[in-house]
């Protein structure tokens, strides 16, 4: 979850590692450090707890100058976030940033200690500065020291090296945590994300599992995981860096929120015809394998988790397909029994998540039909190493927070349903005609539902003193309310649990008093006279109710109850639709609050180690 940047250039690359890191804060933030071969020939080092913004200012205080440099932006797994757990790690005359786990750090840590080695800090990136100071004194040559190093490291690893006595070159590699190198004009770059070298090339070249890279101003080197020199392909961007940009609006949160009806239109382009899915879209073997499923399972983390507990519902009932859904932290580590030709599906945002991708790689060996990557990265290993994969095209978001990948997954979701009950023959009538009009229609919803903004942010008010919330939900409506109550959590820090509503009276019912509030989604479907009962039960107990109702659920407000309306729409599409307010009710709860919304506390965007 760490962020990586590296350059060798002629020119002075400090303010390029700094900007790099500032694109990079999604990824981890605690703690920002950069080492620089300084043109005084020494390799120099400044280190700072707490955000980039902390070393900016110490570096403008400095004169760190130089042409070969590496820098790193953390968020912490193995040491308190503090200055001497910063990265880069010096040993002897070489600096080493790290992004992933090393598991058996703690036995390298002894074997070099009584090597003579003193560790500095609490970190397990310590261990490969000083395994490979130590292999470097026999073997001279970084790039061959690096190659050696790696076969002791267990876990997985994004890693670069810097060297006094080589600084014509940056050496990386890569097991299990993502890095690109940037191509230049007699300069080059690294980075754990392509987003943090945007402002300085436009062309990348993507590391795989078990890539060593030497990299230097004019020429990079590859070899792959059984050492053999290979060529990755170059990949060149002609859109802009714009998703860098908060444009008008006061945090990256916000934006993306107010993208989503364009990033949904983006994730339909070209993916239906007149009245149906264009099953190929999932990959020209997609007809083929869609007809043999029988069952499906969905793994994922966090929000993708929950986009996939509201596919079970579709899955189930329009389909007719049976589906699981299981956190992939949960799924990785039990005895799986797979039941005959079941789809294995995994989403994820930045195809990256490191459970995610482990769940992936053990399906693999448990006998799964085939797999299926629901993601919005297109090179990420999550997409590369699954049989069918649907992008979701919902460009960089950078918010902490996730809000448009949630609902471009569901979009892609919904699509995956439409497709495997077509091939398969198990929609009813004019099912799939009626519902890819209605996914038509969906970027304009999504648009009436932003209208409602300043509603919604006159609501928040009533959360100013709050510090627990209870939201409700039946149905697929029960997932987008464990999605509201995650997201409040997450950027407000008011402490928020999601119920199906029948449940209620099982036990959540003893914490509703007048100082909880209660949040519930009410489309009109065919649990709403079941759900006002419920919402009954807390106005009796004296809960502030806050309701999400569509237009013709005929509810008003009252004492103790505020309604906001909500444009009508298909039961299907209402999941999609009724996370947008709830996504907006967080946002201006936590703006109220006072809390960092882009960059929330003990958070991190994209998960990749355990």
């Amino acid at each position: 979850m760490c962020g990586i940047v590296g350059a060798v250039a002629e020119r002075n690359i400090t303010a390029i590692l700094v900007e790099g890191l500032k694109r990079l804060e999604y990824r981890g933030y605690d703690s920002a450090g950069v080492a620089v071969y300084t043109n005084d020939e020494k390799l120099e080092r400044l280190r700072r707890p707490g955000k980039v913004s902390e070393l900016e200012q110490a570096l403008v205080e400095s004169s760190l100058v130089g042409r070969l440099g590496i820098a790193h932006t953390r968020w912490a797994t193995h040491g308190a976030p503090c200055e001497r757990n910063a990265h880069p790690h010096f040993s002897g005359d070489l600096a080493v940033v790290h992004n992933g786990i090393i598991e058996n750090h703690e036995a390298l840590r002894a074997q070099l200690t009584g090597l003579g080695y003193v560790f500095t800090s609490d970190t397990d990136t310590e261990v490969i500065a000083h395994l490979l100071n130590h292999k470097l004194k026999d073997l001279r040559d970084l790039t061959v020291a690096l190659k050696a190093t790696v076969k002791e490291l267990h876990g997985a690893y994004g890693l670069s090296v810097i060297s006094a006595q080589q600084p014509d070159r940056l050496v990386a590699a890569r097991s299990g945590s993502p890095l690109v190198i940037g191509l230049g004009l007699g300069e080059n770059f690294l980075a754990s994300d392509q987003l943090a070298l945007r402002q300085v090339t436009d062309r990348f070249m993507y590391l795989e599992e078990g890539d060593i890279a030497e990299i230097r101003r004019d020429s990079v080197q590859i070899w792959d995981v059984t050492g053999q020199a290979v060529e990755r392909q170059t990949v060149q961007y002609s859109d802009g860096a714009e998703a860098a940009d908060k444009g008008e609006f006061r945090h990256y949160m916000l934006k993306e929120i107010h993208e989503q009806p364009s990033v949904v239109q983006r994730t339909l382009e070209g993916r239906l015809s007149q009245n149906q899915v264009l099953v190929q879209a999932f990959g020209p073997q997609a007809a083929e394998l869609f007809a043999k499923v029988r069952n499906v399972q969905i793994v994922a983390c966090g929000t993708s988790y929950h986009a996939g507990m509201v596919a079970r519902y579709w899955l189930e009932e329009l389909a007719g397909i049976p589906c699981q859904v299981e956190v992939a932290s949960e799924f990785r580590y039990r005895k799986v029994v797979v039941q005959p030709d079941t789809l294995f599906v995994t989403i994820s945002q930045s195809g990256e998540t490191a459970d995610t991708l482990a769940a992936l790689r053990n399906a693999k060996e448990l006998g799964f039909l085939a797999s299926l990557a629901i993601c919005n990265v297109g090179i990420s290993s999550l997409v590369r190493e699954s049989d069918l994969t649907l992008l979701t095209q919902a460009g960089r978001e950078i918010g902490v927070a996730s809000t448009k990948a949630f609902t471009t997954q569901l979009v892609g979701l919904l699509l995956l349903t439409l497709s495997l009950g077509q091939v398969r023959g198990t929609l009813a009538a004019g099912v799939e005609a009626t519902l890819v009009e209605e996914l038509r229609r969906l970027p304009t919803r999504l648009g009436e539902a932003l209208a409602m903004d300043a509603t919604v942010e006159k609501i928040a008010e009533l959360f100013a003193e709050k510090n627990h919330t209870l939201f409700l939900g039946r149905g697929a409506q029960f997932p987008v309310a464990m999605e509201g109550a995650l997201k409040l959590k997450e950027i407000s820090y008011i402490h928020a649990e999601a119920y199906p509503a029948g449940e209620l009276k099982h036990g959540p019912l003893a914490l509703v008093d007048n100082d909880m509030p209660v949040v519930t989604v009410a489309p009109n479907n065919e649990l709403l006279e079941k759900l006002k009962s419920n919402l009954q039960e807390v106005r009796a107990r004296g809960g502030e109710l806050i309701v999400f109702a569509d237009e013709k659920a005929g509810m008003t407000n009252g004492e103790g109850t505020h309604v906001v309306q909500m444009p009508h729409i298909h039961d299907i599409l209402s999941p999609i639709l009724y996370t947008i307010p709830l996504q907006l009710l967080s946002y201006y709860v936590a703006v109220l609050k006072g809390t960092d919304v882009d960059q929330p506390r003990n958070l991190a965007k994209s998960v990749t180690v355990e």
